[in-house]
């Protein structure tokens, strides 16, 4: 009698757990049909999650806050029509743009974007997505400055922000690193390092020209001047985790879709047409 209940438990056991044939416990999605599955496996995205963005939202014009504290701009339009056309939910979340990969890979935001410069360093850890806008790291003084060029930067100073595509770029120079008085002065914001160079603290701020265009517009264009010299041409794209292949798949159709149906255009004209 004993053996008999001790069977029956285990049976009942097995039941309650939901085991299959196989071993293994059927997905508890809180659908009926089991359709609604995680990121990646089969092909399907989960519906039910809400897929966060990690972002700096003082990066202007790409996710800022506006007067009213709300949170605008280029990235944040795009991104929350591809969501509507990827069918998730989506979150923004301001991060500490110094450890946005390290955000990522531990499962805190499911993507990285915000002007998110694609580097051959950054394509080590992240999976970019297809390049959708084009920028340039430039070198922005006041005015009024005897900085006309690179060399005139010799025993300078230069603000910058930290773990920025500005600063890979820059360290890519050695030599014009060497010339400098001392090591960029690095900033959690583009809008702290502007700061510096406005106060006399630094002599120039290299920086993302999106973002320095329509800083300057919104500050009074003629306070600055734009050197001729820069640090190279780059690419915006999105980043997310190298094995979320479905997410990635469905965000590349997106971009393919806004572009042809001209709704990414409809978008760029908004944020960029007047700082051209």
């Amino acid at each position: 009698m004993k053996k008999l209940i001790l069977l029956l438990s285990a049976m009942f056991l097995l039941v309650a757990c939901g085991t299959t044939e196989n071993g293994n416990a059927p997905a508890n999605n809180g659908n009926a049909g089991g359709n609604e599955t995680a990121a990646v496996e089969g092909g399907e995205l989960d519906k039910e999650k809400t897929y966060i963005i990690g972002l700096d939202d003082t990066f202007a014009p790409m996710g800022f806050r506006d007067e009213n504290g709300e949170l605008v701009g280029f990235d944040v339009e795009l991104a929350e029509d591809a969501a509507e056309r990827m069918g998730i939910q989506i979150e923004f979340q301001p991060i500490d743009w110094s450890m946005k990969e390290t955000e990522l890979n531990a499962g805190n935001i499911d993507f990285i974007w915000n002007g998110y410069s694609i580097t051959p360093e950054r394509e080590e850890k992240v999976a970019f997505s297809t390049p959708y806008l084009e920028n340039r790291q430039i070198i922005v003084t006041m005015a009024d400055s005897e900085v006309n060029t690179k060399a005139d930067l010799e025993g300078k100073v230069i603000s910058i922000q930290a773990e920025s595509s500005a600063l890979d770029a820059v360290n890519k120079e050695p030599d014009f690193v060497n010339a400098l008085g001392e090591a960029p002065v690095e900033y959690a914001t583009n809008n702290e390092a502007f700061k510096d160079v406005e106060i006399g603290r630094a002599d120039a701020i290299v920086v993302d020209e999106v973002l320095a265009r329509y800083y300057m517009k919104q500050n009074g264009e003629e306070k600055y001047k734009v050197l001729e010299e820069n640090f190279g041409d780059e690419e915006f794209g999105v980043g997310v985790r190298k094995d979320d292949t479905a997410l990635l798949e469905a965000l590349n159709d997106a971009f393919a879709a806004q572009k042809d149906d001209g709704k990414y255009d409809e978008i760029y004209s908004k944020w960029f047409a007047d700082n051209e």
